[in-house]
């Protein structure tokens, strides 16, 4: 049988056996190769952060010409036309590209830091190196790394003071990390309902919701799309409120020809290893206020103060550093952050001008400000009534028996057990009497978010970096699922 792909952390539980486990010969439609290992990109001799970003942008010039071309070729089904799932042969026959990809700089990064022996960051200096371009390729004053994007928002809750009684607006479409964090700060997540269409949080919702009690918005770029910016950035002005940007799906997105997690007070971003740029697990933190960054990389450091502060320990905090070998491994991805996220982005357009042809199909849309989207995910809404009745999960099995990985994404997290269980635990009883956690769950509905669980579907950011012929399969795949729905409803 062939093994189903599910995709959550980001992306979800399976990503580990998804992206690294080969099966036998890979004879199966679902055997991901293993780690290949590309020639070129090679960092040579002291690399500074200038020359650095300079080597990255130079060698994003050159996309491949996988990604060229213009009219959708209407791709042929291999085989007959039976469905696979009905024992018809697939439309793919081959794996879609394998993540994460590794060149001959992150072996030779990685080595070297091995060979320095100085593998924290207090000794070493790739972290900073990586602080630095990070910075400056973002257009941000500041950059903190951490050692994964949970412990960034975690650090910067710390930084803007999130604690006991205190109410923290977030969507219930992302993540379970975005509301972890609240929790760990004993703090209560508001959930605010979706915006089905662009699978965001639904701005026009935030007020509403707004409490004396409210102390953070907390917006999700999903997927990769930034949430709407403008909207949110005026709400949050108007009540002056922080506002923090949670674009650990986000690499390079740009909300108005800017950088996610530049725009609010403070932003951050996961380097886990399904992400866009990748290094196994780790994060940042962004921010263009001296004060507050100075605060998390306080805090992520085990509170320790300055060297010009005369004292070891000036805060609570916790260890969120990132290691030497960790930012050496994505200072030698950077080099090609923008050729892939290039060829994402180009493949992403070619697949929806095909998919919105396809009724009920709905790729996610982009709000009017969305300058640059950076498909970490690739999402559309599922409409049954035109594929004769046949239930989301069923197209899902449809189509991965096609060859095409796909997932159906979060459930409601302001539904999950968890959630329940840790609201009436000791400590949070400690806090919130009976009353309260009742008025608080009663808050909670979010009707939108429950029907869009209920149609999502997910492609996934290395099913982008294949080929046109690719995209075409994809799109041919559903069309094939479309016109033998009746046979699959019946089967």
């Amino acid at each position: 049988m062939v093994r189903t792909p599910t995709y959550a952390d980001g992306v979800a539980s399976n990503t580990d056996s998804f992206y690294h486990r080969a099966d036998e010969a890979r004879l199966r439609l679902f055997e991901f190769s293993t780690t290949r290992l590309v020639k070129g990109g090679h960092m040579r001799g002291t690399v500074t952060r200038r020359h650095f970003l300079g080597a990255a942008l130079a060698s994003a010039a050159g996309l491949g010409e996988q990604a060229q071309g213009g009219t959708p070729l209407v791709a042929q089904s291999k085989g007959t036309e039976r469905l696979a799932l009905l024992g018809g042969d697939p439309v793919r026959t081959k794996p879609f590209p394998s993540w994460p990809e590794i060149r001959d700089n992150d072996e030779k990064a990685w080595s070297e830091v091995l060979r320095k022996g100085l593998w924290c960051r207090l000794d070493g200096s790739y972290a900073k190196l990586f602080e630095e371009s990070w910075a400056e390729l973002l257009g941000a004053k500041y950059c903190v790394a951490t050692a994964s994007g949970t412990t960034a928002l975690l650090t910067c809750l710390n930084a803007l003071g999130v604690g006991l009684e205190d109410e923290v607006l977030v969507p219930p479409y992302t993540f379970v990390a975005t509301v972890n964090v609240v929790l760990m700060q004993h703090a209560l997540p508001v959930f605010i309902d979706t915006d089905p269409e662009t699978f965001q949080i639904d701005a026009d919702k935030i007020e509403a919701a707004i409490t004396p009690s409210t102390k953070c918005i907390l917006p999700v770029h999903l997927g990769g799309s930034p949430a709407d910016m403008d909207k949110l950035l005026a709400i949050a002005g108007k009540h002056k409120l922080p506002l923090l940007e949670d674009a650990c799906q986000a690499h390079l997105a740009e909300w108005r020809h800017r950088k996610v997690s530049t725009l609010g007070d403070l932003g951050c971003f996961s380097f886990q290893a399904s992400k866009n740029l990748n290094s196994g697990e780790g994060g940042a933190i962004l921010s263009n206020n001296e004060d507050l960054i100075g605060v998390c990389d306080s805090f992520h450091n085990n509170g320790r103060g300055s060297a010009a502060a005369g004292s070891s320990y000036v805060r609570n905090g916790l260890n969120h550093r990132i290691t030497e070998f960790q930012a050496a491994l994505l200072l030698a991805q950077l080099t090609r952050l923008e050729e892939q996220s290039r060829l994402r982005e180009k493949n992403a357009e070619y697949l929806t001008n095909q998919l919105r042809e396809i009724p009920g199909i709905t790729p996610a849309r982009m709000y009017e400000g969305c300058t640059r989207n950076a498909y970490h995910l690739y999402m559309f809404r599922y409409d049954k009534a035109h594929f004769a009745g046949v239930p989301r999960s069923r197209f899902l099995e449809a189509l991965q028996a096609e060859a095409i990985p796909c997932s159906g994404g979060y459930t409601p997290l302001n539904k999950e057990p968890f959630l329940k269980n840790t609201l009436h635990s000791r400590a949070f009883r400690s806090i919130y009497s009976a009353q309260d956690i009742a008025a608080y769950e009663a808050r909670n509905h979010c009707p939108a978010n429950d029907r869009l669980c209920e149609e999502a579907v997910w492609l996934f950011q290395t099913m982008l970096l294949g080929s046109r012929s690719d995209m075409d399969q994809i799109a041919e795949t559903i069309r094939k699922i479309q016109r033998q729905a009746a046979l699959l409803a019946k089967a």
